[in-house]
Order: structure tokens, then sequence, then C-alpha cells
């Protein structure tokens, strides 16, 4: 019996015999060189497709870079995160980087497991979504591998770092509901559980930008904060917490989106209207709070932009960018249907 012999893989050289030109030249479109004619890049391109060529990235990557790209993702399920991904693969869209995507998980041991697996596969730069490790951690992997950190605020000399104004944004939704007549404003927020990242978490300044704002509201005597989960559960245990109380909010500020979905669950499962009963608002503005059946006031922080900027400050990192940079994103308010003047206040 005979077998057939593996397909041979196509090469450089091929792609420099069918466009025509030199192998060194087709190196340099890889690369993306300097003082390469668009015509060039052009010609090559098309031998390149019609050959099939794809860069060998063990090679690439003994000739100092793979042009892969690894993102690890702390929550696979959170609907805000696929706004990043799409900001940082619209960034790199026609150039020669891919990205590869990674479930980090919520805890330090198994981000910093998913970190190295990426390391050891030489990636030439990792975005980290919301990591949970402490920023000595954060600062010896950048010391390996160029890295920017999407949602720590806080600025570190080793790596760059992309937030929201969660200050801001907090603001934004208090100043909403007290203009609307609000006073007890209640806030949900994401408990830490102690990490290392909990004091520069986007929860901990954005329940940090609820009380600065209800104290400038002369309203410091009604700040109401629980701390549960950025979740639908977690929103929904807070909300019924917090309708518990003798006197209860007019007003719940959940800090996720998702976790707003719950305290409209536990409002309904009440029997209280929005926003007759109980005005609601949220953070993130995913794509499920513009629903008419949902209609969620809800803060933007423009997920692609914090994508794409991660993506451009990581390039720049590669190419040999040494000064920190810390990029703030300005959010904006969404105002739709679940917020309103309380009951008895037109």
């Amino acid at each position: 019996m005979t077998t057939g012999s593996a397909p041979r893989r196509v090469t450089i050289a091929d792609v420099a015999g069918r466009a025509g030109v030199s192998t060194a030249a087709v190196s340099k479109v890889l690369r993306g060189a300097y003082g390469v004619s668009p015509g060039m890049r052009a010609k090559v391109r098309e031998a390149m497709d019609e050959l099939g060529y794809r860069p060998h990235a063990a090679a690439r990557a003994m000739r100092g870079r793979t042009y892969t790209l690894g993102v690890m993702l702390s929550d696979t399920r959170n609907p805000f995160f696929p706004d990043i991904i799409e900001g940082v693969t619209g960034r790199l869209g026609g150039t020669e980087y891919q990205v590869l995507l990674g479930p980090g998980g919520d805890e330090p041991r198994s981000q910093a497991r998913m970190t190295d697996a990426m390391i050891d596969r030489s990636m030439d730069g990792i975005i980290l979504i919301s990591p949970v490790m402490s920023s000595a951690e954060l600062a010896a992997i950048a010391t390996t591998t160029p890295i920017v950190v999407i949602g720590r605020h806080g600025s570190a000399a080793e790596y760059d770092s992309v937030v929201d104004d969660d200050i801001v944004g907090a603001r934004l939704v208090v100043d909403h509901l007290a203009d609307l007549g609000h006073r007890r404003i209640a806030h949900i927020t994401h408990l830490d559980r102690g990490r290392a990242s909990g004091a520069d978490s986007p929860q901990a300044v954005r329940a940090e930008g609820y009380r600065q704002a209800m104290r400038a509201r002369g309203l410091a005597e009604e700040i109401d904060v629980v701390a549960t989960s950025f979740t639908e559960e977690g929103g929904y245990e807070g909300a019924r917490q917090l309708l518990a109380r003798p006197a209860r909010p007019t007003a719940i500020f959940a800090g996720a989106d998702v976790a707003a979905l719950g305290v409209l669950r536990a409002a309904y499962e009440a029997g209280l209207s929005v926003p007759g009963d109980l005005s609601v608002a949220g953070y993130d503005n995913i794509g499920i709070a513009s629903l008419k059946p949902i209609s969620l006031t809800s803060v933007d922080q423009d997920g692609h932009v914090i994508g794409a900027t991660a993506a451009r400050l990581l390039v720049e990192r590669i190419e040999g960018r040494g000064r920190s940079v810390l990029s703030s994103v300005s959010p904006t308010l969404v105002v739709r249907g679940t917020t309103g003047p309380p009951a008895g206040r037109e």
C-alpha cells in the first residue's frame, strides 16, 4: 500500500516567483516595513491569495515576531466584552496581526496560567481585560511581553492602561436621577472578595464615584451600597435587599447592565412598575439595553473605542515605545425608559 506525501507548504519563494519580485520584497510586505510601494504591496498580496500562502508562526517567531496578539478575558459571559474585542480587531484590520482569545477566568491563578500560555506561544503582545492579578504580577509579565491592561485604574511604568472614567460615569447617573427628583438613590456594586485589584477595579472606582456624586448633591445621608456581583442574579439579590429596606429606594443604579436586568426582574416580582415606582439605571450600554421591552437607561463607555485604543497602544509598545500611557475614555449617559421622576412628582 502506498501513501501520498503531505502537500508542500507554500513558501515566500513561491510567492516571490508568482509576483515576480524578490523574496526580500515579500518579506518587507509581510513585516509591514517602511518603503514598500502600494503597487508592490498589492502585487504580493494578490500572489499570496492565489497560492494560499500562510506565514509560518514558528519561523516568524525565530526571526523575532509572530504577528499574533493575545486577548485574555476575565469573563467570557460578560456581554460588554464583545464590544471591546470588536474594537481590537477593527483597529488591527488590514495589518498582519491576528488576535487569539483566551479565557482566563476570574481568579489570579487561572489568569496567570492563561497569560503564561500566551507568552509560551511567542505572542508579540497581550491585552488583559479586567485582570485581577496584582500590579506587581502585571509588571512582571510586562518585563517578558508587552501588555496593555483594560479596566484597571492607575498607571504603571511597565505597561499601558485603558480605562473608562468611572467617576464621571457614576456622576452622570446620580445627577440624572437627582435632577428627576430622586433622593433615595441606591447602588449595587460587585464584591471584590479581597483581591489585589480591588482598590483600582472599575467597580470600586464606580462605587466611589457614586458616593462622591451623592455627597455633591447633598445626599450623603441617603448613600446605600449593596455588594453582590455583576451578574443578573447578583442584581436580583441586591435589589431584593434594597427593596426590603424600611424606606426603600426610589431609584437603583446598578454598576453593570447585566446586574440591572436582575433589578428589573426583582421589581417585577415585587409588583413595582418601572419607572413609576422604581427607576433603574445600568452601566455599559450593552446591545440588549436598547431593546424596546427593556429600554434601559445606561452609561455608554464605548467598548469599541476602548478596544481600538488598547490595540493601538499595544502595537506601539511592540514597535519600541517605552513611555507608559494611561488612556481614559469619556463616558456618556443614554437616557431611556427605565428612569423617570419618583412617584408623586411630575
